[in-house]
């Protein structure tokens, strides 16, 4: 699988979290399109890394094919301005259960 990596400009903010994965399945695909539609949406740059692995958080195929499982943990990356805001609802929203919704 390809490493993603953040192109960080310089003056541009960079910002991490981490989450545990509260959806029963994990992030099969529902989640995981919420997930990205959600970080398409923040006209942001962000990965999300776990077990050595990043992908680009936009990417839904991406996503999918790190088998991300209920309980596991990422890390959610964030470049651009106001990135803490960004990361925090990102985390916010992995920290949730989206099976539920």
């Amino acid at each position: 699988m390809a490493r993603h990596t953040l192109a960080i400009t310089k003056g541009t903010s960079m910002t991490q979290r981490t989450a545990t994965i509260a959806s029963t399945a994990g992030l099969h695909a529902r989640p995981a399109a919420v997930f990205a539609r959600a970080a398409a949406d923040s006209a942001h740059d962000v990965s999300l890394s776990t077990n050595g692995q990043t992908v680009d958080g936009h990417s839904l195929l991406s996503i999918i094919t790190l088998g991300i499982a209920h309980g596991d943990e990422v890390v959610i990356d964030v470049a651009g301005e106001d990135a803490g805001r960004v990361a925090d609802e990102l985390a916010a929203l992995l920290s949730s259960d989206l099976d539920a919704h």
